[in-house]
């Protein structure tokens, strides 16, 4: 019965339709159709971060550095829009992707081969990062009347009602759900933030593993650097500032236990949904900015706490098969 029903996804479901209720008695435009989709599209960029963390969170690390990566990525793409306007989107997504799978790449690497705190290394790179944006723009914008059209337009299209920002984090939201449940990868995963000693006798390399995890929300933050520069129609150096927190708050709110090994892509989605209509809610109900931030800070406190308590059960069972000859 506990497989069937995910104690934790039900919970932070209920919280989240109760959290709607509640706004809607007072301003019922807020749950409309139109409305939701907007909240939904504002909340995809954490949704996409928040599964690249997730994965690095499951591995007993932590990515600090993934707002800076956002950061820095989007501001190599709107400059290269502003010295190239007429290369292709797809091509500017592929240098995003491949510019933060760098950048997570350089995190894999200090973690597994210099084995150096993934906190100590994220921390120093998020500085790094934010440096370097600072030397190759000189500390200048770059506007939204310097960009091409087609740069600000892709993340605003349409497709079948939704825009594509929310569509990228729909497909990740699937291709995470499958890698999760359906690979070798994704088991290694919860294999190694739940028992690395265990994981190494499998035959499973956990630095690698690390390392890769790295390399996958790495990859993302470019995607989201390029979605984030190109929506706001602005590139600057302190661009998504602490956006990094909202990030692993997502995480922890959403079941993934700091400690690795246990976690879902459901709950981290629903997480990252959870702060998203907080974000959206508080304000329409004319909740002052600090009881706003007082209320997120509640809310992961109670998901720490509550957390802590589900960290006394066992850990996630990879392979359902052997469980069942148990």
């Amino acid at each position: 019965m506990q497989k069937l029903l995910p104690v934790r996804e039900l919970i932070l479901a209920s919280a989240i339709v109760a959290l709607l209720i509640l706004v809607a008695t007072r301003f019922p435009g807020f749950v409309a159709p139109g409305n939701m989709a907007n909240v939904f599209n504002d909340t995809a960029p954490l949704i996409i971060l928040t599964l690249g963390q997730m994965v690095v969170i499951l591995t007993r690390c932590i990515d600090l550095s993934v707002a800076a990566n956002l950061a820095l990525t989007g501001m190599v793409v709107a400059m290269l829009n502003v010295a190239m306007p007429g290369l292709p989107i797809p091509v500017i997504i592929v240098v995003a992707m491949g510019l933060g799978a760098i950048m997570g790449a350089v995190n894999g690497i200090l973690v597994w081969k210099l084995e150096i705190p993934p906190i100590v290394v994220t921390l120093g790179t998020m500085t790094i990062f934010r440096g370097i944006i600072f030397l190759i723009s000189d500390g200048k914008w770059v506007n939204s009347h310097e960009m091409s059209p087609a740069f600000t337009a892709f993340p605003r299209a349409a497709f079948i009602g939704l825009p594509i920002l929310s569509w990228a984090a729909i497909i990740t939201v699937i291709f995470f759900g499958i890698m999760m449940s359906r690979t070798a990868f994704g088991r290694s995963i919860f294999a190694v933030g739940g028992n690395p000693n265990a994981a190494v006798y499998t035959g499973i390399n956990v630095g690698k593993t690390q390392f890769l995890a790295f390399v996958l929300s790495g990859a993302l933050a470019g995607l989201t650097g390029y979605l984030w520069v190109s929506r706001f129609a602005v590139a600057y150096v302190d661009i998504a500032g602490g956006f990094e927190l909202e990030v692993v708050a997502a995480c922890v709110i959403g079941g993934i236990s700091i400690a690795g090994g246990i976690g879902s892509v459901g709950g981290a989605v629903l997480g990252a949904v959870f702060l998203g209509v907080i974000k959206n809610a508080l304000p329409v109900v004319n909740i002052s900015p600090f009881w706003q931030l007082a209320i997120s800070g509640s809310a992961i406190l109670i998901a720490v706490a509550f957390n802590a308590r589900s960290g006394q059960n066992k850990g996630r069972i990879i392979l359902k098969s052997a469980e069942a000859t148990k």
